[in-house]
C-alpha cells in the first residue's frame, strides 16, 4: 500500500491490540494435528504488476516459514472470495488471510469464520465492518496518505504555482468500491483542495489495469482538448494512459504530467524515462510480515489491530538510482 526512507523495514504499528482466544476469532488449529500451520489465502486477482509481486511475496514467505498455503485467485470478484473463505472454513485451516476486492459485504462470511474458531487477517485492503472482532489484524498501506503525497507533490510544482489560469486534472481511479481507490481519491482531493487553479474535471475507473487505464485515457483525450495532469491510482493504469497519450501524438510527462502510485518496476522505468513525473510507493512485499502475524495469532499472542507498511516516494532521479536493485 511515502515520505519515508527507502529500504526501511515494514513494521510500523499503531496500538489497538486484539488478544488471542475464541471470543475474538479463536487461535486457529493446525491440519491433522501435525502442528503445521495451514493458511487459506484469497488474493484479489492478478490485475497488475503490484499484485503479481504481492502474490509471489506471500507464496515465497509461506514456503520459507514452513506454512502450508492454500491459495485462491478471486479474479477480482467478491463472490469468488466469499466462496474461497467458506471453503477454507470447511477445510479447517489454521488461519485465513485475504485482500478484499471491495470494502463492503464481508460480515456474514467473517462471522462464519469466527464461529468456526478460525482467525482472519486482512492484507493490503480493509473492510468496513463495524464489528472489529471479525478479524484479528489488518496489514497494509495508508492509502489516504499515498493519495495525499501525490497531491502534495503536484501542489508544490512550479508549473502549478506559476499558472495564470486553471489546470485541468483527470483522475483514473482503481476498482469501484475498493479501499485503495476510495482512500487515494480522498487523499489526493484533500491535498489539492486549497489550490484553486487545480481542477479535477473528470474521474473514471480504470479498474487498476493497464487496459482499463488506456481505455479511460482514450476517452478523456477525445472529450477534453486541454489536459494538464493525470493522476492514476496505480502504475498499471498510468502506463495504459501513457500508451493512449503517445498514440494521440502527445508527450507523456511533458505535454501531460502523470502521477501514479505503487512504484513497481515498469512504473519506475517510465518515471526514470520521464514519462511519469512522480510516484508514491505502495510496497507489495507483505509476505514475511503476514507469516509472522499468523504465527503469533495462532499461538494466542497479542497482535496489533493495524500494521502499516513503510513506504517512500520517487522523483525521476530517485527512480534511476533505485532501479538497479529494485525487487519488484
Amino acid at each position: 500500500m511515502g515520505g519515508r526512507s527507502l529500504g526501511a523495514v515494514l513494521a510500523t504499528v499503531l496500538a489497538l491490540c486484539a488478544c488471542g482466544g475464541a471470543s475474538s476469532g479463536g487461535t486457529g488449529s493446525s491440519s491433522g494435528g501435525s502442528g503445521k500451520i495451514v493458511m487459506g489465502f484469497s488474493q484479489v486477482g492478478s490485475e497488475s504488476g503490484w499484485r503479481t509481486a504481492n502474490t509471489k511475496s506471500i507464496q515465497d514467505a509461506a514456503k520459507a516459514a514452513g506454512v502450508d498455503l492454500k491459495f485462491s485467485d478471486a479474479q477480482q470478484k467478491e463472490e469468488n472470495q466469499i466462496a474461497a473463505i467458506r471453503s477454507f472454513i470447511q477445510q479447517k485451516v489454521s488461519v485465513i488471510a485475504f485482500s478484499p476486492v471491495v470494502v463492503s459485504g464481508w460480515d456474514t462470511v467473517l462471522k462464519e469464520a469466527k464461529d468456526a474458531g478460525i482467525p482472519v487477517i486482512l492484507t493490503d485492503r480493509a473492510v468496513d465492518s463495524q464489528d472489529p472482532t471479525l478479524y484479528r489484524s489488518f496489514l497494509g498501506s495508508d492509502f489516504v496518505k499515498e493519495g495525499r503525497l501525490a497531491g502534495e507533490w503536484l501542489v508544490g510544482q512550479d508549473f502549478v504555482k506559476n499558472a495564470t489560469g486553471p489546470l485541468n486534472v483527470l483522475q483514473i481511479e482503481g476498482t469501484v468500491g475498493a479501499a485503495p481507490a476510495i482512500d487515494r481519491k480522498k487523499g489526493f482531493a484533500d491535498a489539492i483542495a486549497s489550490t484553486p487553479n487545480l481542477k479535477i474535471i473528470d474521474s473514471q475507473s480504470g479498474d487498476f489495469t493497464r487496459t482499463g487505464g488506456k481505455q479511460v485515457m482514450e476517452a478523456f483525450l477525445k472529450k477534453y482538448p486541454k489536459i494538464d495532469v493525470v493522476f492514476a491510482h496505480n502504475d498499471d493504469s498510468g502506463l495504459g494512459a501513457i500508451e493512449a497519450i503517445e498514440a494521440a501524438g502527445k508527450v507523456p510527462g511533458k505535454d501531460i504530467k502523470i502521477i501514479t502510485i505503487d512504484a513497481v518496476h515498469d512504473g519506475m522505468q517510465a518515471l526514470a524515462d520521464g514519462k511519469i513525473n512522480f510516484i508514491a510507493e505502495c510496497n507489495p512485499l507483505l509476505g514475511p510480515q503476514l507469516m509472522d502475524l499468523s504465527k503469533k495469532v495462532i499461538a494466542g499472542q497479542s497482535v496489533p489491530k493495524r500494521v502499516i507498511t513503510i513506504e517512500t516516494t520517487f522523483t525521476q532521479d530517485q527512480a534511476k538510482a533505485a532501479l538497479p536493485t529494485r525487487q519488484y
